[in-house]
């Protein structure tokens, strides 16, 4: 039976993977920030911002297991408003969660991997770290900066039978735009800001089910040649293809028009 640790559970893009691995076979460790019970998981207090937490996760479901075969990092939240709305401390904390909290698991994992010499890691980044999404910049940047930090990784443990991917899903219906934390306003930005942040939660109400992330994670996980990127959703696909070939003046008015800012 493999075993997979999948972080930021208690709802999403992550409550779906675990639940979805589980069925299908995988012993399943949880982490979450809150508590949370979920069927045919096993859930362990996880906060990716703290070295000790995420050493205490891991150990435990060493301890419990005896190995782990994949880590699945999907914690994560959205910082929303403008960049100069947002605080540096802001900024950090974004970060804090986001990228160092995914680069804190890895760092834990990764011995255990080489020892094995064998491991799969799917980092969730997001359709915002292709295109940055307006309004949530600081949250575009952290999922960008996921992007090379992978890339990188990918090379330099692929000697140890480690295997690493991106998931980059479009919008689906998660909480991600109603739990977000806004930053404290300047009024010249309220008419844009309002229309980008409509606009985003629009198309996250109205997205697909997790279910097809989690669906896409486990395949990723079970191939045999895990490519580098998994574009999860047709709207991310549609941006994707238009970015590489379209002039990239029109591609930004696209976006512009997308958020309702043109």
């Amino acid at each position: 039976m493999r075993v997979a640790l999948v972080t930021g559970v208690l709802s999403g893009i992550g409550r779906a993977t675990a639940e979805h691995l589980a069925a299908s076979g995988y012993r399943v460790f949880g982490g979450s920030l809150e508590p949370v019970r979920l069927p045919g998981v096993e859930t362990l207090p996880l906060d990716v911002r703290l070295d000790a937490s995420v050493r205490a996760c891991v150990g435990e479901a060493l301890r419990r297991a005896g190995r782990i075969d994949a880590l699945v990092n999907n914690a994560g939240y959205a910082l929303g408003g403008a960049i100069e709305e947002a605080a540096l401390d802001e900024a950090k904390a974004q970060f804090e969660t986001n990228f160092f909290g995914m680069a804190r698991m890895v760092a834990a994992v990764l011995p255990v991997f080489r020892k094995q010499r064998a491991g799969r890691i799917v980092n969730v980044s997001s359709g915002a770290g292709l295109t940055a999404e307006p309004f949530a910049g600081f949250y575009s940047a952290s999922k960008f900066a996921m992007e090379g930090y992978t890339e990188a990784l990918r090379h330099e443990v692929r000697p140890f039978g480690i295997r690493v991917s991106l998931v980059e899903p479009g919008w689906f219906s998660t909480e991600i735009v109603r739990n977000a934390p806004f930053a404290e306003p300047i009024e010249d930005y309220g008419p844009w800001r309002a229309r980008a942040v409509a606009a985003a939660a629009a198309y996250c109400e109205q997205g697909g089910d997790p279910a097809l992330v989690a669906r896409g994670i486990r395949r990723v996980l079970e191939s045999r040649r895990p490519g580098l990127r998994y574009r999860i959703g047709l709207d991310v696909r549609i941006s994707a293809q238009l970015r590489r070939f379209l002039p990239e003046g029109l591609y930004q008015w696209l976006v512009r028009r997308y958020y309702r800012l043109a």
